[in-house]
C-alpha cells in the first residue's frame, strides 16, 4: 500500500469515528458503568494470576508438615 492510500484510509476512519461518537454517545456512555462492572472479575483473575496461589497459601509446604506456609531460610 502506498502512503497516499494509508492517509486517505486514516482520514475516513477518523470521520467515521466522529460520526459514530456523535450519534451513539448516549448509548456508549450509558453502557460504561456496566462494562466496568463486568471487567471486575477479569481484573481479579489477572491480578491474582488465576487462583493457583490465592491469598499466599503454599499447599506444598503444608503437606510436608510445616505450619502456615513459612519456610526455613
Amino acid at each position: 500500500m502506498d502512503k497516499r492510500f494509508k492517509i486517505t484510509l486514516a482520514i475516513f476512519a477518523v470521520i467515521a469515528l466522529v460520526l459514530l461518537w456523535g450519534e451513539h454517545k448516549v448509548h456508549l456512555l450509558g453502557a460504561l458503568p456496566w462494562l466496568i462492572l463486568l471487567a471486575c472479575p477479569l481484573i481479579h483473575m489477572f491480578m491474582h494470576g488465576g487462583h493457583g496461589n490465592h491469598g499466599g497459601h503454599n499447599h506444598h509446604d503444608q503437606s510436608e508438615g510445616k505450619s502456615g506456609g513459612q519456610r526455613d531460610d
